[in-house]
């Protein structure tokens, strides 16, 4: 699996890599594009109204999380950088829904659809053991060895009590009998 990571990693994050370039150097063309949903992302969460800036940013982005992704290093956190590059970059630029014209509407689905399926390799990217066993197995794992050594325990301390029991028992029978013997010596010792 390790050659099949090996090449797919790279795969994944070349889209992304040539996004963030052309993002970079095509700056205002998309800032163009992306002004109607920076208006509104600025709004709701005080990002500045700077469609060019944010764009440069994006790409940015892209482009450092995209050579992580593909050369494995950081590979989790630039598969959330680009999965949350991915979404505002697939809203503004593939609006598939505001277009009527059934060829637009057809390209911007089709690309949609791609971004889609991007996302779905990110996803899995970041839920990747890669072939370690995962938190949740290791959870279970770690649950059942405490409670074998929980059960271990138990038992232990039930053959331990028992036979404090029976030496004790055995003990008491003991010093009983050395009573006994005591006290016929001391009457043998009185007649």
């Amino acid at each position: 699996m390790g050659l099949v990571r090996a090449l797919a990693r790279p795969l994944l994050a070349a889209p992304f890599i040539y996004d963030g370039i052309n993002q970079l150097s095509n700056s205002e063309k998309a800032a163009s594009t992306a002004r109607p949903i920076v208006a509104k992302i600025s709004e709701s969460t005080g990002l500045p109204n700077d469609p060019q800036l944010l764009v440069t940013a994006n790409g940015a982005a892209m482009l450092a999380a995209g050579a992580g992704l593909a050369t494995g290093v950081l590979r989790k956190p630039s598969a959330a950088v680009l999965a949350a590059t991915l979404v505002p970059t697939t809203i503004a630029g593939h609006s598939f829904w505001e277009h009527t014209d059934p060829d637009e509407r057809a390209k911007h689905l089709s690309q949609f659809v791609k971004n889609a399926g991007l996302l779905a390799g990110l996803v899995m990217t970041l839920v990747d053991t890669e072939g370690k066993p995962g938190l949740l197995y290791r959870a279970k794992l770690a649950g059942d060895s405490v409670g074998r050594t929980a059960s271990l325990t138990r038992r232990e301390a039930r053959h331990a009590a028992k036979t404090a029991r029976r030496e004790a028992q055995h003990a008491a029978k003991t010093a009983r009998r050395e009573a006994k013997i005591a006290m016929l010596a001391a009457k043998d010792a009185v007649t």
